[in-house]
């Protein structure tokens, strides 16, 4: 079994040499394709041992992509970015891995790592994790100028793979990438996958009512077996209870009890149920008083459920975030007992809000 590291690279001097070295490990041969760095990512692949080519860039990440794939003759090709670091990889376990898929289904399929992407939150840094196709056989190409995905119908399966992912802590690519998706999206009105990329990339810049047209539109078109139409969900209500208005907070609750049912299973889904029903209230008190109690049963059921990191999804959605949440509404309420329980329950994760409020909760005592 011949395996590849293909990358493609532009002034990655800051991560590069972290990632190559934690990919040397799982592979046979590493290629990098430099689309025209000006700082010392060329010779920091060199050093390392990494075939390096130069591409043309054409504002096409795609193109990119498929020129590094075609100088890899391997049986099968890793692809990471430079700022994603694998955590602890095993060649004997991938191996077991490919051969007990490749068993089942030739090589007509792809692998899937898990990322965990660090990004700045209200409280300090957050992490979600996301299931992402890397792990490809030979042959398979990529399509899109932007946010490019695999140009194969085969099946993914998960593999032995976790990678760290820090970008989102050094650099914003959003307003870069956001003429790429435009564009993107006027070639192909129909791809509710640029639709969610431009949604969330509006989003991100804080262009909430132009993030809301086009999670709009992704929702009206996406198929429902995407594998990013949970997530592009999750962020069309985030967005919706943002914007705040007593219409947007009626269509949240159209979309919340209508993809109840799919996704009734996930943390993260009920996460968001909680603080929809909370702002419910909020917004129209009188109106709205009867679903108080949805507050904690969207919470206890996210703790009911935990942690599924293969699914996807904010870290502590199905643990000390949704625990935190849960104790703030028994601490609003009046009962400060099961507040106090929530809190060391989030504690125990090391979650700091929590230990500031059991600690402001202690001084609090007569």
């Amino acid at each position: 079994m011949n395996i590849s590291l293909v990358m493609i690279v532009k002034n990655a001097e800051r991560s590069l040499k972290r990632c190559l070295q934690s990919a040397a490990p799982l592979v046979d041969q590493m290629i990098v394709a430099d689309t025209g760095s000006t700082d010392r990512t060329r010779e920091i692949a060199a050093e390392a041992g990494a075939r390096v080519l130069s591409f043309q860039w054409r504002d096409d990440f795609s193109a990119a992509r498929n020129f590094a794939l075609n100088h890899s003759d391997a049986d099968w090709n890793l692809i990471l970015d430079s700022d994603e670091y694998l955590r602890s990889p095993s060649r004997k376990k991938l191996e077991q891995s490919v051969r007990r898929l490749s068993g089942l289904y030739g090589t007509r399929w792809m692998g899937a790592i898990l990322r965990y992407d660090t990004f700045p939150g209200t409280d300090g840094n957050e992490v979600s994790i996301s299931p992402i196709p890397r792990f490809l056989p030979a042959g398979v190409r990529y399509s899109g100028i932007i946010h490019e995905q695999p140009h194969t119908d085969f099946p993914c399966y998960q593999i032995p793979l976790e990678a760290d992912h820090d970008g989102y802590l050094f650099e914003n690519k959003g307003a870069r990438n956001l003429a790429y998706l435009y564009k993107a999206v006027e070639q192909e009105p129909e791809d509710s996958y640029y639709r969610f990329q431009l949604a969330a990339t509006l989003r991100n810049l804080g262009k909430l009512p132009e993030a809301l047209e086009q999670f709009r539109a992704f929702y009206g078109s996406c198929p429902g077996a995407s594998g990013y139409r949970t997530e592009g969900i999750l962020l069309y209500l985030y967005t919706l209870m943002d914007i705040g208005s007593l219409s947007c907070l009626t269509e949240a609750r159209g979309i919340i009890d209508k993809e109840q049912a799919r996704l009734s299973g996930r943390a993260d889904y009920w996460f968001v149920c909680g603080l929809f029903y909370m702002k419910l209230v909020l917004a129209d008190t009188a109106s709205y008083i009867g679903f108080l109690p949805e507050i904690e049963a969207s919470y206890l059921t996210c703790l009911q459920i935990g942690e599924h990191p293969e699914q996807g999804g904010v870290i502590g959605t199905g643990s000390f975030k949704a625990a935190y949440n849960l104790a703030c509404w028994y601490e609003v309420s009046g009962q400060r007992e099961k507040a106090a329980d929530y809190y060391r329950l989030a504690a125990k994760h090391g979650y700091q809000p929590a230990l500031k409020r059991l600690a402001g909760m202690d001084r609090s005592q007569p």
